[in-house]
């Protein structure tokens, strides 16, 4: 989040804390971002649709909060080809952090959680508030049904914190099967949100 309020192309930063037992909330603040603390969980979908309708910015950009190595040059580099009107949107994914998690993003690139889109196209996609972490899913879904181009940025030593190293690993474990259970629901849902 330090990057993100640091970045002199950013406006407003908002942090969902959504059920967050840990510092989140009074690190976000500290950095100089506004925080938005949810009681009880909404998960992932819900708590980046509170997000968004908190903020008139013209041109959003989500970010999972675990990332580490994400400097100001790397938000640049996702809002430039939007602000310079190329594109709609922008897809962020990890290049040279960390074996694990640049592999998940080479074969999954759309499982992504840094995207930058504008508003007006956000504003046309179908309420992703309830469908937790299959966000992803559903917002490639809609981007591409809606023939939106989206450019893919590599976001250069850039890394996340995996579940297991938050949570220990069992607890990790079964928050990550809990995600593929609700990106898997979202993949082979007929409901377009």
């Amino acid at each position: 989040m330090s990057a993100a309020v640091q970045c002199p192309s950013v406006d407003d930063v908002v942090v969902v804390s959504d059920g967050s037992t840990d510092n989140t909330a009074a690190s976000a603040e500290s950095a100089g971002a506004r925080v938005i603390v949810l009681s009880p969980n909404r998960g992932k979908g819900g708590a980046m649709s509170v997000g968004f309708l908190d903020t008139e910015a013209e041109v959003v950009l989500f970010l999972d909060a675990d990332l580490v190595g994400l400097t100001p040059a790397h938000i640049i580099a996702m809002l430039k080809p939007i602000l310079n009107g190329e594109v709609a949107s922008t897809l962020g994914v990890f290049g040279s952090g960390r074996l694990m998690t640049d592999l998940a993003q080479k074969i999954a690139p759309f499982l992504s959680g840094q995207r930058g889109i504008t508003r007006e196209v956000l504003k046309g996609a179908p309420d992703f508030a309830s469908i937790g972490w299959g966000v992803e899913i559903a917002l490639t879904r809609y981007l591409r049904d809606s023939q939106i181009n989206v450019r893919i940025v590599e976001l250069q030593d850039v890394t996340q914190v995996m579940k297991e190293e938050k949570l220990g690993f069992l607890r990790g474990f079964a928050s990550r099967l809990k995600m593929y259970r609700q990106i898997f629901g979202a993949l082979t849902a007929k409901k377009r949100w």
